[in-house]
């Protein structure tokens, strides 16, 4: 279940419900009707149920817990797993420890908000944590910002996986002809960040840094790949040199045309961007934020991670690497080796269900007035029931992120 509909979390659940389905598992996935993640869900066979959700929480919360309920209800689900804050609150709410439940939240909510938002977010992940069998965090980083906030849960670090090979491996005349189909000059030093344009993302630090690298790199471009609610707000601060595309529902051909691929996220759990740009062996340069040094491959850190909210350290780095792309195809070729040994998706998805595994053991007995039917035997997963040879569910078996 998960309330985002693009992004890096959406690609996430629909890589686990592509392998869970290939593994015989049935997978419902409940999001957004009409939305990027509905559909990548529907493609991979998945059953897609609508769940309308808001992304922030609001005076319309009550029927969101009630329409998870009404769902759970339904599919009669051996585990649930939540992805992201909102179907994290929803989805706990709800559910309050009477199934097996995973949550995951790609990015803990507090990071989003500051005052008292902060800790009413840090107070409500404290409480909400009972009602986890399993949390699932992306990094050691996220992990250990959950123990600082005195979020005690049994967690789980599964690293971000992708399908290394899907991006190919990218032969120096990719880039000209990815250029050639995008329309971009081939020999102009081009910079390309991947990402909802919002506050996260920190599109708007890359702005800042861009009017200096934009005067000390001739020809320099930047391209902006994504949509989001701070479109119009970077499109009125850009310079000429700036591109804007929009929603891709494919960016593969926007790494293989960079020469830097750069995200200047101010949080994160670990981004899915800079892992799809090494695996299209693109040098990335990354804020100093949570999963970002464990994406990069060892000795990279000191050069490719700059501190959070630096636009002037920023614009140091990429001055520097972005019209030498030798060095960047050099680091780029380091990072495709790392992704695959380290991000592989076949990876993600067996510690994901050694994780929906752990769940069903530590269920506790269920307590309180709500009830989640348990009754007419073995029950799907709201991401998945593994199948036996008959087609009927195994009787031990049990197996799915962008604010």
């Amino acid at each position: 279940m998960a309330q985002s509909s693009g992004g890096g979390v959406s690609r996430v659940v629909a890589s686990l419900a592509t392998g869970q389905l290939a593994s015989g598992y049935r997978v419902v996935v409940a999001c957004l009707p009409h939305s990027g993640l509905s559909a990548a869900a529907a493609r991979c066979g998945a059953e897609v149920l609508a769940w309308r959700a808001t992304r922030e929480p609001n005076q319309g919360l009550p029927r969101e817990v009630r329409d998870v309920y009404q769902l759970l209800e339904s599919v009669r689900p051996d585990v649930v797993h939540l992805h992201s804050s909102k179907a994290g609150l929803a989805g706990r709410l709800a559910v309050r420890g009477r199934l097996p439940t995973v949550f995951q939240p790609h990015a803990w909510s507090f990071n989003a908000v500051g005052g008292g938002l902060r800790i009413a977010s840090i107070r409500w992940e404290r409480a909400g944590a009972r009602w986890a069998h399993q949390v699932v965090c992306v990094s050691e980083a996220e992990r250990a910002q959950g123990v600082a906030a005195g979020v005690e849960a049994p967690y789980t670090v599964i690293p971000n996986g992708i399908d290394v090979d899907r991006f190919g491996l990218a032969e120096p005349a990719a880039r000209d002809r990815a250029r050639l189909r995008l329309g971009m000059a081939p020999s102009d030093p081009l910079a390309v960040c991947v990402g909802r344009l919002c506050r996260q993302k920190g599109q708007d630090i890359l702005l800042n840094a861009w009017q200096d690298i934009g005067a000390r790199v001739p020809g320099a471009r930047l391209v902006l790949v994504g949509d989001g609610p701070y479109r119009d707000l970077l499109r009125h601060r850009a310079p000429p040199d700036v591109v804007f595309t929009g929603e891709v529902g494919d960016p593969r051909d926007w790494y293989l045309a960079a020469d830097l691929v750069v995200l200047p996220s101010r949080w994160e759990g670990m981004a899915l961007a800079p892992l799809e740009a090494m695996a299209s062996s693109r040098a990335v340069v990354l804020t100093d934020v949570p999963g970002a040094l464990e994406s990069l491959p060892p000795g990279q850190a000191g050069r490719m991670l700059v501190p959070r909210g630096d636009a002037r350290a920023l614009a140091k780095v990429v001055t520097a690497l972005l019209p030498d792309r030798a060095t960047c195809d050099d680091l780029g070729g380091q990072g495709r080796a790392h992704v695959r040994r380290h991000h592989d998706v076949r990876s993600m998805l067996e510690r994901t269900e050694a994780a929906y595994e752990a769940a069903r053991a530590s269920q506790r007995p269920a307590v309180g007035r709500g009830r989640v039917s348990r009754a007419g035997g073995r029950r799907p997963p709201v991401t998945s029931a593994r199948r036996g040879r008959s087609g009927s569910a195994e009787p031990d078996a049990a197996r799915e992120p962008d604010r």
